[in-house]
């Protein structure tokens, strides 16, 4: 095998290049990933190709590794123009190993005395199935990808074989190396295809949505980063909220943002920097939220200090938004900026919220926003039954708020400092709050409806409508059905528990 294409991959994978290959042909044949084959047929130049870079083969190993140090690589291309023609090569970090080797001092030997000039180009056009056999028949790492004799990048094995099986860490890099607003929206383009490769691969929810999460993170931070200026990054802090926040949301539902100022910073234009971030998500696909919680709003905009009078306000005040707005907080998470300033926020809201049952029991009580005393639950059980295609029911009423409002009420009563529903919940397993029998139940159940809502969404995306918690009861089967019930009852016996842990009846 070349040296110049040497490539090691990491230790998640461990099978070879034809392995990862006949392992991706068999599940296309057997049907279990339906994009495989449009995937195989995408042109190089619609695949993630690293940025070619370019060293004079004159220079020394010694400035070579010095300057790939500073681009954070671990290749280069090399320009040798001794000859009559320019020819290319490249140097990776195994051409480095084998010239220390080499009784030359590694700073007085120019890189191309042991680049490898053997490199083999495909163009821009071909598919990436073609890009996949050539890799095999040469046993190479990579291959340039050029437009006529321009040289457009390189695609390496480990980008070509996540591409077409998780690329998810292609749109990290995307994201990192985005330098536009318009390159972030490119990458973000792609989350969606992801999800859906990864969901119809078979992978737990709890990935994915771990994964989106972190995808999500990034993008906002590089945004933020884009949109503001250093000195307004530095004496703030960006943080998004609701599901976003726990970790929970994997399609776009809406934008749940907010910014917290440093006290006794201001920085004028701050509108103009906060709508051109709302108005970016907007075009990657997040609808504004209904609620205008999002940082375009004041309420949601502020520094700490008038943000506390808020928290407050939520908590003695007797408006009816208080306790949601104070959950909605509570489900922060800081992406860009000092998270020193929504800890601040956080621990005085834990604070004054010590031992104010008044206030808990009207937080806990939202659980019961969306019931319905008339039917009541075990009526809904039973309408479950049917398979009247006009019958719909929604899946965050009936059954997700329930669990991730009534988990947050426990986990604020004990102080807990945990996000994610699931992290709640084992953290209250461990103070014996809950029994480890429900706790595993409410996490099934929470798991199982976060599938049927993504499953249910891909679905109207496919369709050409809008995602909605909607669910036809004719869209599920019989097994569906039957864990929707268990899960519903399940529900059942976490608002018996919060009744007999907040001394109210639920």
């Amino acid at each position: 095998m070349s040296d110049a294409f040497s490539f090691h991959t990491p230790p998640f994978n461990c099978l070879s290049l034809e392995e990862q290959a006949h392992q991706l042909c068999a599940d296309g044949d057997r049907g279990q990933s339906p994009e495989f084959v449009s995937m195989m047929m995408v042109p190089l130049r619609d695949a993630y190709l690293r940025q070619p870079f370019f060293v004079d083969g004159e220079l020394d190993l010694v400035s070579v590794c010095r300057l790939l140090s500073e681009q954070g690589l671990t290749n280069s291309l090399v320009r040798d123009a001794r000859g009559v023609v320019e020819r290319i090569g490249m140097f990776t970090t195994t051409d480095l190993r084998d010239a220390l080797l080499r009784p030359e001092a590694p700073n007085a030997t120019p890189v191309r005395e042991v680049a490898q000039f053997d490199l083999i180009a495909l163009q821009a056009g071909d598919a990436l199935s073609d890009a996949l056999l050539i890799m095999i028949r040469h046993r190479v790492h990579r291959v340039l990808v050029k437009d006529g004799e321009q040289i457009l990048g390189v695609l390496s094995q480990l980008d070509l074989m996540s591409f077409m099986s998780n690329h998810s860490h292609l749109i990290a890099l995307q994201v990192q190396q985005a330098k536009t607003v318009d390159d972030l929206q490119v990458a973000m383009g792609q989350q969606e295809g992801l999800i859906t490769l990864l969901h119809s691969g078979g992978a737990r929810i709890e990935i994915i949505a771990g994964l989106v999460s972190e995808l999500n993170s990034q993008v906002f931070a590089h945004l933020w980063s884009l949109v503001a200026p250093d000195e307004l990054v530095r004496n703030s802090c960006l943080m998004v909220m609701g599901s976003e926040g726990r970790g929970e949301q994997i399609l776009k539902t809406d934008q749940d943002n907010a910014l917290l100022l440093r006290d006794g910073y201001a920085y004028e234009g701050l509108g103009a920097v906060t709508q051109r971030f709302s108005q970016a998500l907007t075009a990657f696909g997040y609808p504004p939220c209904p609620g205008h919680i999002m940082v375009t709003n004041p309420l949601w905009c502020q520094p700490v200090a008038t943000f506390k009078d808020a928290i407050r306000e939520w908590l003695y005040g007797p408006g009816a938004d208080g306790p949601m707005n104070l959950a909605i907080f509570m489900d922060a998470r800081a992406v860009a900026g000092d998270a020193a300033l929504l800890r601040d926020a956080r621990g005085y809201a834990g604070r004054i919220l010590a031992d104010n049952d008044a206030f808990f029991l009207r937080f806990v009580g939202a659980v019961d926003q969306f019931s319905d005393p008339a039917s009541g639950w075990w009526t809904r059980l039973t309408a479950l039954r049917g398979r009247d295609e006009t019958k719909v029911f929604d899946l965050k009423k009936l059954g997700t708020f329930a669990i991730v409002h009534g988990v947050r009420s426990l986990a604020l009563a004990h102080h807990l400092e945990e996000l994610g529903t699931v992290a709640r919940l084992q953290a209250l397993r461990r103070l014996q709050v809950l029994t480890p029998e429900l706790v595993v139940d409410l996490e099934e159940s929470l798991h199982f409806m976060m599938t049927l809502k993504l499953r249910n969404n891909l679905r109207q995306r496919q369709l050409g409508q809008p995602v909605d918690n909607l669910v036809a009861l004719s869209s599920l089967g019989t097994l569906d059905r039957e864990m929707l019930k268990d899960s519903l009852a399940i529900v059942k016996r976490l608002r018996q528990v919060l009744g007999l842990h907040f001394k109210m009846d639920m």
